[in-house]
Parts: structure tokens; sequence; C-alpha cells
């Protein structure tokens, strides 16, 4: 679900910014506006980064190789974290460049001024479609958690990227929209740049964030709470296991998480049981968090729960080997 989820809101957002970049581009050539070249550039590096993060999810859905034994998942963040280096410098860097050009040297619009307009008004619609997909995809998978804690412990890139992607270009059009609307007003082509400045800075902050939160998930993020909490009860939940001693977890994509466990098991046992009560905790781990795809659990031995059942009432359980 995660994975459709995700794929329909790029491939929406891709078909939108491509439409919205050739009409911004025409309307460039015919006026000059500063602000329609921002955006312009802006749209095409959003094409780009989407085509990229459809890339990175195709990828990713290789299988394990002897070199890569446990898969390609991590694509998918490499090219979300490439995703934030383009909007960081083709389209942020860029439009700073441009509104510090176009402040330093204002002209008016005189050529075609309702062509800005028209086109600024109807990408605002394209973008605001192509946000309400995100906006659906996004509340099919994060539950309660609210937009800001999603976009932070999101474990699938592709969402948080095009949410605030989206959400970037439609605040960028209402700045071009301002600007270029100011600068038919009052015939100064400084409100033009200062319109395609805001928008440089607001491309710099939105792939700051976005630089931020992929490169957690490329350093390697733990399982949500959630899960964590599911796999040690469903790992204590047959009579065999004592209790968890200590676990990692670790995503190695979206859909794929790590689970190494250490789990207690009693002096008594033999090998068989000590193998059954293995097996048994794994199957209830996937059972209990389907994602759970590589387990790996180390039993320990305590002493016998029948010392520590005829043992007085005050002592504490020896947890020693």
């Amino acid at each position: 679900m995660s994975t459709e989820g995700s794929t329909k809101a790029v491939v929406t957002a891709l078909g939108a910014n491509l439409g919205i970049a050739v009409t911004k581009f025409v309307a460039y050539v015919l006026t000059g506006s500063s602000s329609m070249l921002a955006e312009s550039i802006h749209s095409v590096a959003d094409s780009g980064n989407q085509a990229l993060l459809l890339l990175g999810g195709k990828r990713a859905r290789r299988g394990a190789t002897p070199d890569h034994p446990f898969g390609y998942g991590r694509e998918r963040y490499i090219y979300a974290f490439i995703v934030a280096i383009v909007l960081f410098s083709v389209g942020g860097l860029f439009a700073l460049w441009e509104a510090w050009h176009k402040i330093s040297d204002p002209h008016p619009i005189t050529e075609w001024q309702w062509v800005p307009i028209a086109v600024l008004l109807v990408a605002i619609v394209l973008e605001s479609l192509a946000l309400r997909t995100a906006v659906r995809e996004s509340n099919a998978v994060r539950g309660s958690a609210g937009w800001v804690q999603f976009i932070r412990r999101s474990k699938s890139p592709e969402l948080p990227v095009i949410l605030l992607e989206d959400t970037g270009a439609l605040l960028g059009l209402v700045f071009a929209l301002a600007g270029v609307s100011l600068t038919l007003i009052t015939g100064n082509g400084i409100w033009d740049g200062l319109g395609t400045g805001a928008i440089g800075v607001l491309l710099v902050v939105i792939a700051i964030v976005l630089a931020i939160e992929v490169k957690s998930l490329l350093i390697g993020e733990s399982a949500t709470d959630e899960h964590v909490r599911l796999i040690e009860q469903a790992i204590v939940a047959g009579d065999d296991v004592d209790h968890v001693i200590h676990m990692r977890t670790l995503h190695l994509g979206p859909e794929e998480l790590l689970v190494a466990a250490k789990i207690a098991i009693d002096l008594e046992d033999d090998a068989r049981e000590v193998a059954a009560a293995i097996n048994g905790a794994e199957a209830r781990i996937r059972a209990a968090v389907p994602i759970a795809r590589l387990v790996y659990i180390e039993p320990d031995i305590l002493r016998g729960r029948a010392a520590r059942a005829a043992a007085p009432a005050t002592d504490a359980p020896d947890p020693t080997p």
C-alpha cells in the first residue's frame, strides 16, 4: 500500500510539473519575468526529481546478490537524497542568483502582461490537484501522526519528498504571482526580483529539511515505536521464551526490516527445545510485523525456572548465565 501510494503521488506530480514547466517557459520568453524563469527552472527541477524517485523505486526492487546480501532497498533513500541536492542547487541557488540579477537591474513587464498571471493561476490549480493527491495517499499511511511527525518519522521517502515539493511549488507560485502582480501595478521590476528571491529562499529551506531527514534514513533508522512494541510482545508470547534481553532493529528499506534479538531461555531446555523456541519466536515476529524480512535470534541461558520457583519469594531472580 505504501509503495503503490508513493508511486501514484510521484507520477501525478511528474505529469503536473511537466505541463506547468512548458507553460512557464513560454510565459518567460514572452514577458522576460524573472519570477517566471525561476518558476520554470523550479518545475524542471521538480520533474527531474520525480523521475529520480521513480528510478530509485525501480532499482530498489532488485533482489539480493552475493555482493549485496541485504538487497537494494536503500537505493530509494540514495535517490531521495540526490533529489534534495538537485532542489537546493538547481532550484534554490538558481532562483537566488536570478533574484540578485533582477534586483540589480530591474525592468518592468511591458509585453504580454496578462500571460504570466494566466499561467500562474492555471499552475496553482494544477499544483493544488497534485498536492491533494499527495495528501490523500499520505493520509492512507500516516495514521494518527501529525504532518511534521509523519515527515520526520516516515520510512518511505517518496511521500514526504512529494509533500514538501508540492507545498513548496504552491507557495512559490503564490510568491511569483505576488511579485508579477506588484510589478504590473507599480511598473517597478524590483518586485519581480523580490518574488524570485522569496522562491529561492523557500526552495533552499525545503532542500535542507529534506537532506536532514533523508540523511537519517541513509545512516540507518530503527523500527517505529509501535513495531518495536509488537515485536517484543510477539517474542515473549510463547511459553518457551522468558523475556527479551536486548534487541536491535534496522530499516534496510522502507518495507524491509532487520531484527536482531537475544532472548532468555531456560537452563533445562535441550537443543531441540531451544531451536523450537527460536523458530516460534521468528514466526510470531513475522506474523506481527510482516516487513520484518530478516530475523536473527540468539538464545542465552538463565538459571532454571524451577530453581527460581523454589527460591524464597523475597529473592530476586539471578539473570546471570
